[in-house]
């Protein structure tokens, strides 16, 4: 006969059945002494999957390293640098050499940051590579001239060029009003920086699609074009007329040609920073930039044929938006193409603009030229918020000031200077440390300069000598 259970020794029991039954239907019941530790033991697992060191993801592939150079290249200078270049060249055969020949230099320049990019591969590009050649001063100041005024001014340029081409058909006739076009581009510019702050995966597809656009874009305008010289209006293009000018253009004139065409080849360089997120840099950065430099000096060039094949210079001249005004003439009702495929080709460019230069800014601060605060990540997106959001900032600013073309002659001899340095960098890296692994071989850098030297004497004897025998022009 069992003794009888006290008050105590029931209550326990009670306690006991209680939780035992509660274990049955949702689990474990735990103590609060249990609960404490437990939930500290979560919170530790939970900063464990937190990395130490956060770093950039090796995201960037082939393709997507081909549709960086591409879309960073073909943005909004092929829409707008040909009345410039026209302008300043003084005729059309100069000017279609002016496009060939900024094709060759941003060859050339290519394969020197080719090897800069393998022996040295670090994002930021020019400056990472000024600064581990030369010192922190050269880079601080190539660095500083870049997020001042260098890439902010070109992000401007591009979002105006989007916004005046998305309001184009809303104002046909007249141009379109200065704070519309502003509020657009500032409007395009917050919502890319929003996606290129949520995810890089995000934002190269955007670049491939787009990429993708804007030669499609361009071919339409090539393929029109070629089907005019098909059926016979072709005028402009003979070397009769072709070279034939008012006035001769002095030596500045063809400079600022030459500045104009350098703006619509910027961002041929621009892999180079991001070079750790690119899978197997040293095999797929040089082979982008092979693909991508021959293509888009073709497309430049075809595309301004077919220009002057179907519009007079005088027209051209007189165009605000080559490309529109261009399928007014031509493609009738369809004509609506014409801005819609320009504000997708600039929409790309705006979006690989911030995707590269946000890296810069990210580099020089984790060098210690930039505040801190710029070199950090977001540990669940891998994604440099701090310096996205400053590029966005930055080229807000700009968008208020300043004119188009007088941007881009500031920009693209900020740009020349940058590359000089640079090449002058690689010289003297080549000299200093010989034994270092390059893959890019002097004779391939010295082949490019022949290729582009060659042009010398075909300008002499087809531009400037100007009385020529008549049996030259029968050749011809």
């Amino acid at each position: 006969m069992r003794s009888p259970l006290t008050v105590h020794e029931y209550g326990a029991r009670r306690g006991q059945q209680h939780r035992e039954d509660q274990e049955d239907m949702e689990g474990p019941v735990c103590t609060p002494g249990e609960k404490k530790k437990k939930k500290h033991e979560e919170e530790e697992e939970e900063k464990k999957k937190i990395p130490d060191r956060v770093t950039l993801k090796k995201e960037i592939g082939l393709l997507s390293a081909c549709t960086i150079i591409i879309g960073n290249i073909i943005g909004s200078g092929i829409f707008i640098s040909p009345k410039g270049v026209l302008e300043h060249s003084g005729s059309v055969g100069v000017a279609l050499v002016v496009w060939v020949m900024g094709g060759c230099i941003a060859a050339l320049g290519s394969l020197c940051y080719a090897e800069l990019g393998v022996t040295i591969p670090k994002s930021g590009g020019d400056y990472s590579y000024v600064t581990e050649i030369f010192g922190g001063l050269m880079g601080f100041l190539l660095l500083w001239s870049a997020v001042l005024i260098m890439y902010p001014t070109t992000l401007a340029v591009i979002a105006l060029t989007f916004s005046n081409y998305v309001l184009q058909p809303v104002f046909p006739d007249c141009v379109p009003p200065y704070m519309a076009t502003r509020m657009l581009s500032a409007v395009c510019l917050l919502l890319l920086t929003w996606v290129n702050c949520t995810s890089v995966r995000m934002a190269t597809r955007i670049q491939d699609v787009f990429s993708v656009g804007k030669l499609m874009a361009l071919g339409l305008i090539i393929v029109v074009g070629l089907v005019q010289i098909c059926n016979g209006n072709y005028e402009a293009l003979t070397p009769q007329v072709a070279f034939s000018m008012e006035r001769t253009p002095t030596v500045g004139q063809i400079a600022l040609a030459f500045l104009q065409a350098s703006f619509a080849f910027s961002g041929w360089n621009f892999l180079n920073y991001v070079t750790e997120e690119v899978v197997e840099p040293r095999r797929n950065l040089p082979r982008a930039i092979y693909i991508s430099i021959p293509l888009v000096t073709v497309v430049y060039t075809l595309t301004n044929i077919a220009y002057f094949s179907s519009m007079s210079p005088e027209e051209l001249l007189s165009s605000n938006a080559v490309a529109v005004t261009f399928g007014e003439k031509l493609l009738g009702m369809f004509s609506v193409i014409m801005p819609i495929s320009v504000a997708l080709s600039t929409f790309g460019g705006i979006n690989g603009y911030l995707f590269t230069s946000s890296r810069l800014c990210f580099s020089g601060a984790r060098e210690g030229h930039l505040p801190s605060l710029l070199a950090m990540i977001h540990y669940k997106n891998c994604t440099p918020i701090p310096a996205l959001l400053v590029c966005c900032a930055a080229t807000i600013v700009i968008l208020c000031i300043g004119e188009t073309h007088n941007l881009i002659n500031y920009v693209s001899f900020i740009n020349y200077l940058s590359y000089g340095v640079t090449i002058a960098g690689l010289l003297y890296h080549r000299w200093k440390k010989p034994n270092i692994y390059r893959p890019i071989k002097p004779v391939v850098c010295g082949v490019g300069l022949v290729i582009m030297l060659t042009g010398v004497p075909v300008y002499f004897l087809g531009v400037h000598w100007k009385e020529k025998p008549k049996c030259i022009y029968k050749f011809i």
